[in-house]
């Protein structure tokens, strides 16, 4: 599921906003090495305070598996102002078209855990096509993007190769970095979707996601509910309490999880 949050939404995300910075600083300044910030487990620079849009990846618990930030190019970007030995002294990209997406992680220790039910590999391309699709609907052509040669290799294999690099490529940390352009059009996101296998609306809706994180927060811990009739009934009282048709969702989708992780015996209900 892909969560778009922005500066209209963000006041209604603040678990899921903190949950990405705690990610971002595990990937980019543990595994990757990078020069980044880290303040209290969290990585968030100056880029965060100009109203970029967050592409968030979540999984069926609402935690964070993978993130990207988009923002404009008209005004200051990474590009520019911090990667700007990859430009190699061509001139500054600016576009009102063309975003530059930066940030993009994917939770790979999450993702690999025993009970998770998503690939490395899908949550990377969910997370692509959210991009994408996000960036037609904003009226956005073009995206350019700071990338590893990993990542590059990671684009070409998902039949989402960049049209084009700007510069050259500089060292970054433990690892190099360079600058790709993808455009944003309907080939691009086909090719990704049926590479990744990926069907149907990946975005999730604002207050459906509201409804899932609230319901999940008034969730007793599994341990203190260990009979699952207890859980069954807890669970039928969300769903009957549900004042609208996204809530109702969210009960019941939170029924499914629970039944999952706890015992047959409540999964064979319905």
């Amino acid at each position: 599921m892909i969560l778009t949050i922005d500066a209209l939404n963000m006041h209604r995300f603040p678990t899921v906003l903190e949950d990405m910075f705690q990610l971002r600083a595990r990937v980019f300044a543990g595994r990757l090495g990078w020069d980044v910030t880290i303040a209290d487990g969290k990585e968030i620079d100056q880029f965060d305070k100009m109203n970029p849009s967050y592409i968030v990846g979540l999984d069926d618990e609402m935690n964070v598996i993978s993130c990207a930030r988009v923002l404009q190019t008209m005004g200051p970007h990474m590009l520019v102002d911090v990667f700007d030995a990859i430009l190699d002294g061509e001139p500054p990209v600016r576009s009102p078209n063309i975003w530059e997406s930066t940030r993009f992680c994917v939770d790979t220790q999450r993702i690999k855990s025993e009970d998770s039910k998503t690939t490395v590999s899908k949550a990377t391309c969910e997370l692509m096509v959210g991009i994408l699709e996000y960036s037609q609907m904003a009226g956005i052509t073009d995206i350019i993007t700071v990338i590893d040669p990993v990542m590059d290799r990671v684009l070409k294999r998902s039949d989402n190769a960049p049209h084009g690099y700007v510069g050259k490529t500089v060292p970054m940390g433990k690892v190099s970095a360079l600058a790709a352009l993808l455009d944003c059009t309907d080939e691009r996101i086909s090719k990704v979707r049926a590479f990744a296998g990926i069907e149907g609306d990946v975005m999730l809706d604002e207050d459906e996601a509201v409804a899932k994180i609230e319901a999940l927060a008034k969730t007793p811990p599994v341990t203190e509910m260990s009979d699952p009739k207890e859980l069954q009934a807890y669970c039928d009282e969300q769903i009957a309490m549900a004042k609208t048709e996204s809530e109702r969702e969210a009960a019941l989708a939170l029924r499914s999880a629970l039944s999952v992780r706890l015992t047959p015996d409540l999964s064979a209900t319905t």
